[in-house]
């Protein structure tokens, strides 16, 4: 557990590092899910929605099943969708499901180190919790951690950790929840934690405690000088980017509005576009909703199947095996 704690730790703090190599670029812009990567296929392939609707992996589970088994998998994910067990999948709740499976590696993520901080196994996780995961061992010896790190101090992390565990905490009871903690460990996924990732990131770049990132500070963040070097031609570049997009206002600075532009821009909404377009095609009776019903009659553009008769008798046979 030690070793894990100081593991995330530096995680954490290499995180602020500005590298020393001159021409290492760091990307601080939050892009969406993998949906925007893509377009959709033509109107005769649905293969873009399944990918978009079970995600990429799952999504070739589903072509190896027969229509039946592929429908009834379906009905059940139906369920899951249907948040608040009305009977009907509205837009909003499909938007929300397909931001959930295109996130599905951060929710991975976060199952492989539950237990790692869940030390009285309540499936739930404390702020004490995680700070004797992530921190006991060095509050307990903090000369050997100065040692370790040189230049950072957990001093300074723990207070911005704390800070960003009370904003995960949505209900205030000083635990997390999944779904709390997996905002915690990946903010950037969370339209409520976007404040703090600016905040964060604004305390990363601000090297002179003014509340502003101003442009020696945003090129020092990508690059750092050596021996008084000429500037690469990407450098001279981002400075153009700076002047000319950054600093919005033109008073030679960025503040969190124009850091919230920077790193996370209002590009198209592509699962809400997705969402839209899955009711539309599906919603028979146009009450912009859809039944379970009306999903299962258009089960072939949500999940589909590749099955061919041939393939259904293989697994028959293998059954009555």
């Amino acid at each position: 557990m030690e070793l894990l704690g100081f593991v995330c730790v530096c995680v954490l703090l290499c995180s602020a590092v500005v590298h020393s190599k001159p021409t290492l670029r760091k990307e601080r812009v939050i892009h969406d899910t993998d949906l925007n990567m893509r377009t959709p296929d033509d109107n005769k392939s649905f293969q873009y929605d399944h990918e978009a609707f079970l995600g990429k992996e799952e999504a070739k589970t589903f072509d190896q099943l027969t229509p039946e088994e592929s429908k009834e998998r379906l009905g059940k994910i139906v369920q899951r969708i249907d948040t608040n067990g009305d009977g009907y999948i509205t837009t909003a709740e499909l938007k929300a499901w397909i931001k959930r499976v295109q996130k599905r590696y951060v929710y991975e993520n976060v199952a492989k180190v539950w237990t790692d901080y869940d030390l009285n196994k309540d499936n739930r996780i404390s702020w004490d919790e995680y700070k004797q995961a992530t921190y006991g061992y060095y509050l307990s010896n903090p000369e050997e951690f100065e040692e370790a790190t040189e230049q950072f101090s957990f001093k300074k992390m723990l207070p911005r950790d704390e800070r960003r565990f009370r904003t995960a905490d949505l209900n205030g009871d000083q635990t997390a929840d999944r779904e709390e903690f997996t905002a915690f460990l990946h903010p950037e996924e969370f339209e409520h934690m976007r404040d703090i990732v600016i905040l964060e990131t604004l305390e990363d770049i601000d090297k002179n405690g003014d509340g502003h990132v101003d442009e020696d500070e945003y090129i020092a963040d990508m690059f750092a000088h050596e021996d008084g070097g000429p500037e690469p031609d990407w450098v001279r570049t981002e400075r153009e980017q700076f002047s000319d997009f950054r600093d919005l206002n033109k008073d030679g600075k960025m503040d969190e509005d124009e850091i919230r532009q920077w790193i996370m821009p209002q590009d198209y909404d592509h699962a809400q576009a997705e969402a839209r377009h899955l009711v539309y095609e599906s919603d028979k009776d146009k009450d912009q909703m859809l039944s379970k019903e009306e999903i299962i009659e258009n089960w072939n553009m949500f999940v589909g199947s590749q099955a061919t008769n041939y393939g259904e008798d293989l697994t028959r046979n293998h059954d009555e095996l």
